[in-house]
């Protein structure tokens, strides 16, 4: 797994045109039946891929953090949201809240998250390739195929099964 992980962002970057193309195309035509095939592929995907042997996403990137996620993980720390904010978030420079450094920091050695059960709403769904009208997040998904081995896989699959 370590392997293709380093070998994941070089991988992503010889088929960024071939997918930047593929979405273009799925963006203005999508099947009928996307949704649920991407649902099948996440699934069958997952089913083979552990994210705790992986946990890129954790080390190489960071969620943003909605009102609603600062409040549940700052009532799990027992801190008052502004706290918890001041202790572990900072607006970037689209004014989103983000973590101030990764690898993330509730992540363990051992690439468990200390805060899993109130984990942020972007954390929850990540890669997001089982996610609803999932057309509309092309860009999104290209993107990930440089650090998630799963959505690089289910992009790969999904080429196949999905002739636009």
């Amino acid at each position: 797994m370590q392997d293709f992980i380093a070998q994941l962002p070089q991988l992503a970057k010889d088929k960024h045109k071939e997918n930047k193309k593929f979405f273009a195309k799925l963006k203005k035509k999508p099947p009928k039946n996307l949704d649920q095939t991407m649902q099948q592929l996440h699934d069958e995907e997952f089913q083979r891929t552990d994210c705790l042997d992986c946990a890129n996403c954790c080390k190489t990137t960071g969620p943003l953090f909605t009102d609603k996620d600062v409040e549940r993980i700052a009532k799990f720390f027992k801190l008052k949201p502004q706290q918890f904010e001041a202790q572990y978030l900072r607006r970037d420079e689209d004014g989103d809240l983000v973590l101030q450094s990764v690898p993330c920091t509730f992540l363990g050695a051992d690439n468990y998250c200390s805060i899993y059960e109130v984990r942020p709403k972007a954390c929850r769904e990540y890669p997001h390739t089982d996610r609803k009208k999932f057309h509309q997040i092309g860009n999104l998904t290209v993107k990930n195929t440089a650090i998630c081995p799963a959505a690089y896989n289910i992009v790969e699959k999904m080429k196949q099964h999905i002739k636009l």
